[in-house]
């Protein structure tokens, strides 16, 4: 709001200048049509600056938007084994029993251009599935697995669209797949979003901080 209110303030002012060059000019009053042409330069070219200014901490914040895809809560309920509640941002819940020392998400994600972007196209995304995994590759071979699928009701399916259209949507720049993965935990809370370059997940509260601090 502050530099739209300055490119709207140089922009008027430096029309208003120019305006009364032109008249001085026109009367020949050569050196205060002079004076105020070069005044209406000025101000038209800090109207041009600001706007150049708001214009690059648009494209940051665009670029940098995140749009929340869900929570995951944990719940231990024995050796190696959680019960995840994972909240959609809709208030939707759905409860899966993971066995594992970690969990994972996967999401399909769609991402546009950043010209897209800037106009208020944000990365689309459809979670694909949950599961446990295992912080050691031998475990994950040997030990039991825990997948489910994760296929929101009443979602419209972007990626879908995006290949069944592709030829008419110049803006998109990629379709591929996005994972994140952290530890579990016995009370752990987790947030995952979506950026313009994938899935991201942090801890929420301490349990789920914990865990993350003593992993490795």
């Amino acid at each position: 709001m502050i530099f739209t209110a300055l490119i709207v303030v140089f922009a008027l002012a430096g029309i208003l200048f120019l305006f009364a060059a032109v008249r001085r000019l026109h009367r020949r009053r050569i050196l205060g049509g002079v004076l105020n042409g070069a005044t209406a330069l000025v101000l038209i070219l800090l109207s041009v600056c600001a706007a150049l200014i708001a214009a690059n901490l648009r494209t940051y914040q665009r670029l940098s938007f995140e749009q929340p895809a869900g929570e995951l809560q944990f719940a231990r309920t024995g050796e190696r084994e959680f019960n995840a509640v994972l909240t959609y941002p809709s208030g939707e819940t759905a409860s899966f029993a993971l066995r594992g020392d970690e969990w994972q998400v996967d999401a399909r994600v769609l991402k546009w251009h950043a010209f897209a972007n800037l106009v208020g196209f944000d990365t689309a995304y459809r979670l694909e599935r949950i599961s446990g995994r295992y912080t050691r590759v031998e475990d994950e071979i040997a030990q039991p697995r825990t997948v489910y699928a994760l296929n929101p009701p009443q979602r419209i399916d972007p990626w879908d669209l995006a290949h069944r259209y592709r030829s008419w949507l110049p803006w998109l720049d990629a379709l591929y797949g996005s994972a994140t993965f952290l530890p579990m935990a016995d009370g752990a809370l987790y947030e995952i979003k979506v950026s313009q370059s994938g899935l991201i997940a942090r801890p929420l509260n301490q349990a789920a901080r914990a865990a993350v601090g003593s992993w490795h």
